[in-house]
């Protein structure tokens, strides 16, 4: 990367990371509302309903949004295209999933989720409208733009949950709440100037079906590699094993939302500027793997050493701690896997791309069909082992590219990430088993157990890592 690239690099991973600090925060909060307040089997009906409906975004947008960042098109023109076919799109999957939803949902187990998809169903427009305008200020770099439609839709949608949850309105809460996030972002995105006019272009519509025609089905796998779990174990173990599951998953969840998707939405543009102007992308992507690790490895660490302590929640949560620590093992490589496969996008090879999620769908889906019926347990082993099975593949794909980190340089990225993890892990699992502590039941002693493990892990990275943060230092001022 140049330096200029590269500080405009830096500055909108700094801003996507506020905008994803404060929408992903507010998230987790409704997380830990629910769990607090609901059963195993309500949250399990929510969750169940949040997947079907978020296979249809993507099935309404099928990967089109990355379009707008890599066309040498007027990207206005190719964003009003994609507004029209995208809301088009969802207006008629909305009617699909509200005739199908009764059904659909008795087949997964839950039909007491029927009413949850239905009108979770109805936010699919808005979503439409919402992703075309943030896929315009993601090809511009201009993330400090995100802060009022995405940070600000998502606060308003947590916090009608919030007030609906307490106020006993149980499941719908969280449903009613994603559909204001919906509404809202687009609404929100008008406000700062990030509104698209709907138009007609017959060259960007023949270019977004081209890129449809490889990008749709990876999208659409992609979406199951993340909901295939949740319908799996609602059809085989039931709702209330869904609930636990999915807190499991949720907190998993969280770095990967907060740091690899970052750190992906800053790459793909980037990536892509980089093929434009015709140079090299290795260094860049070592550059992104690099981060990804150091700063994910620290958060995975914390949630695997601090999974008992879900019980806060309630000790109805207790069977979520083993799943959650399996968990953070694969949220560790699927966040690896993010940065690799917007390399892989970015530089045209999306049927690579697809290889790749499709041999991580064929894996996960062997394994469900296995090991499911062992309970929740095996299946976060069973999502651990296939995105790991995965990672060397991903690795010989960018290599035969040219865009791939040196193995010597990435083995040395892992051993420094696993030596900080050691000189933390090893001083807090000490004072852990000398009770320092207290029980799993303690919040001051989970607070300060998350502190140790935290301040440990930055110290040591500090000094591991400090030929890296030296250069992103350059990057960042030049």
């Amino acid at each position: 990367m140049t330096d200029t690239l590269g500080s405009r690099a830096v500055r909108g991973s700094l801003w996507l990371g506020v905008v994803n600090l404060v929408s992903k925060s507010s998230q987790m909060l409704v997380t830990l509302v629910l769990a607090a307040l609901l059963t195993e089997g309500q949250l399990g009906a929510v969750a169940l309903a949040v997947a079907v409906v978020n296979l249809g975004q993507v099935v309404q947008s099928i990967g089109v949004y990355d379009l707008i960042g890599r066309t040498e098109r007027d990207p206005r023109r190719v964003a009003g295209t994609l507004l029209t076919s995208s809301v088009g799109a969802s207006l008629f999957l909305t009617a699909a999933l509200v005739a199908v939803a009764g059904p659909l949902t008795a087949l997964l187990g839950t039909p007491e989720a029927a009413g949850l998809v239905r009108l979770a169903a109805l936010g699919l427009p808005f979503s439409a409208a919402g992703g075309v305008q943030l896929g315009l200020m993601h090809r511009e770099l201009d993330f400090r733009r995100r802060i009022v439609p995405d940070a600000g839709g998502a606060v308003l949608g947590a916090a009608l949950t919030v007030v609906l949850a307490v106020g006993g309105a149980g499941p719908v809460s969280l449903v009613l709440g994603l559909l204001c996030t919906a509404v809202a972002q687009p609404l929100l995105g008008s406000l700062v100037r990030g509104g698209v006019r709907p138009c007609w272009d017959t060259g960007a519509a023949g270019e977004a079906l081209r890129w449809i025609a490889v990008v749709g089905p990876a999208a659409v796998v992609a979406a199951l590699l993340v909901n295939l779990d949740y319908l799996a174990v609602g059809h085989v173990l039931g709702p209330a094993a869904v609930g636990v599951y999915s807190l499991a998953y949720r907190l998993a969840w969280v770095p990967y939302i907060m740091v690899a998707v970052v750190l992906g939405a800053v790459a793909f543009p980037v990536f892509a500027r980089l093929r434009r102007e015709g140079r090299a992308l290795d260094e860049a992507v070592a550059r992104f793997t690099g981060a990804v690790l150091v700063v994910t490895g620290g958060l995975y660490l914390a949630l695997a050493l601090l999974a008992d302590r879900v019980v806060l929640l309630g000790a109805r949560w207790a069977d979520a701690a083993a799943p959650l620590v399996l968990l953070s093992g694969y949220g560790a490589g699927i966040c690896l896997l993010q940065i690799w496969y917007q390399a892989l996008k970015a530089t045209g090879h999306v049927r690579r791309y697809l290889v790749l999620e499709t041999t991580h769908l064929v894996l996960l889906g062997l394994g469900l069909v296995l090991l499911t019926s062992a309970g929740i347990g095996a299946v976060a082993a069973v999502q651990l082992g296939a995105a790991w099975l995965v990672v060397p593949f991903a690795w010989r794909l960018l290599a035969g590219i040219g865009v791939a980190p040196p193995v010597a340089k990435l083995a040395g990225m892992v051993v420094r990430v696993l030596l900080a993890c050691a000189a933390a892990a090893v001083p807090t699992v000490t004072l852990a088993h000398a009770g320092w502590f207290g029980t799993a039941e303690s919040l001051p002693g989970g607070i300060a157990e998350a502190l140790l493990l935290m301040a440990t892990y930055a110290g040591a990275t500090l000094l591991l890592q400090r030929p890296a943060l030296a250069e992103l230092r350059r990057g960042g001022h030049g």
